[in-house]
């Protein structure tokens, strides 16, 4: 709640100026300066009219806009289907609003439907802004929460990290537990991302990882020969996020804390001894998570994903990637080379 009867008393009664009244309520200048104009342009003065509550203060400044949809001349578009239209290739703003026209001849304006469908966004989906084509993009990194495996045979722990990859048009979400984040885990659970996909997309956005990135440059980041020799593989292709630049990986960022919060969350009090263990109860937890209903699309991640995303796959190659790991040696006097310690 505005405290716009405590700006007036200061005002009106203890006589500070703008600026002190900002200081004094913890309040900005720009604050301040509005309730006051406000209320001079309503008409109100020190003491306010018996009864006035601070709800009917705030009402009689701050009035509701009258929501566009209560206008019976002008229906407003459904934003959900507009959304999901616009991450098909080819479809564009304008298509849907010619489309919108169409139906409803006496309808909005071509910038008030960009300007609302904007705003909208902004509301059902702030963190993602970006709008993502299907079977474009997949976006890949590892969760930072690990969970224990335990040796039954002399009882050692070990930490497994948590693979996660979202698709970019449908959030379809893949997980898996591994040793490392070294070059063959790496590799593995790419190929495994693949293999549930049933197909590869156009681009595979990673994180700067060792594994991935050689070289985390900014506009020419180097990508490690083996990752590359995957994609190319595949037929896709490494987009590595800009360092610094969080934006480029929101949409796996978001889907890892999901992950976290769905998966592990839910494995936290379970013991596990053996890695196959453990991916056989992440999957089971992946496949609820996928089939839930988003609120904000109507629709499932998996139900997304086979109407955007999977149609538009690249196809998988007969054999899948063989892990091939290159180092540059020195040739030794005896003309040998060492590798792994052989």
């Amino acid at each position: 709640m505005r405290r716009i009867k405590e700006v007036l008393r200061l005002k009106h009664v203890q006589g500070l100026p703008e600026r002190a009244i900002a200081r004094t309520l913890g309040i900005s200048n720009g604050a301040a300066h509005s309730y006051l104009r406000r209320a001079g342009a309503a008409g109100l003065n020190w003491p306010l009219p018996a009864g006035m509550t601070d709800e009917d203060l705030e009402l009689l400044l701050f009035p509701a806009p009258r929501p566009a949809s209560q206008s019976p001349q002008r229906p407003v578009p459904d934003w959900g289907y507009v959304d999901k239209e616009l991450r098909r290739r080819n479809v564009t703003r304008r298509l849907l609003w010619d489309e919108y026209r169409a139906t409803h001849p006496d309808g909005f304006g071509y910038t008030w439907f960009c300007t609302t469908y904007e705003a909208w966004k902004g509301r059902a989906r702030p963190s993602m802004r970006q709008t993502h084509l299907g079977g474009e993009k997949v976006f890949v990194d590892f969760a930072g929460d690990t969970i224990d495996v335990i040796d039954p045979s002399n009882g050692e722990v070990q930490s497994m990290k948590l693979f996660v990859a979202a698709m970019g048009a449908s959030n379809y979400t893949y997980a898996e537990a591994c040793p490392s984040e070294g070059l063959a885990d790496w590799i593995r659970v790419h190929i495994n991302l693949f293999a549930f996909l049933g197909g590869a997309p156009t681009f595979v956005v990673c994180d700067n990882l060792k594994a991935a990135v050689t070289n985390p440059d900014r506009h020419d980041p180097g990508l490690n020969r083996t990752y590359a020799e995957m994609a190319s593989h595949y037929g896709t292709a490494i987009l590595a996020a800009r360092p610094r630049r969080p934006k480029d990986k929101a949409k796996v960022e978001v889907a890892v804390q999901v992950a976290q919060r769905w998966i592990l969350a839910r494995l936290r009090n379970q013991r596990f001894f053996s890695l196959a263990e453990l991916n056989a109860a992440i999957r089971i937890l992946a496949v609820e998570l996928n089939a839930r209903q988003m609120r904000d699309f109507g629709a499932s991640r998996t139900e997304l994903f086979a109407e955007l995303d999977q149609p538009k796959l690249t196809k998988l190659p007969d054999q899948a990637y063989a892990f091939a790991r290159w180092k540059r040696c020195r040739v030794g006097p005896d003309y040998h080379i060492e590798i792994d310690g052989h």
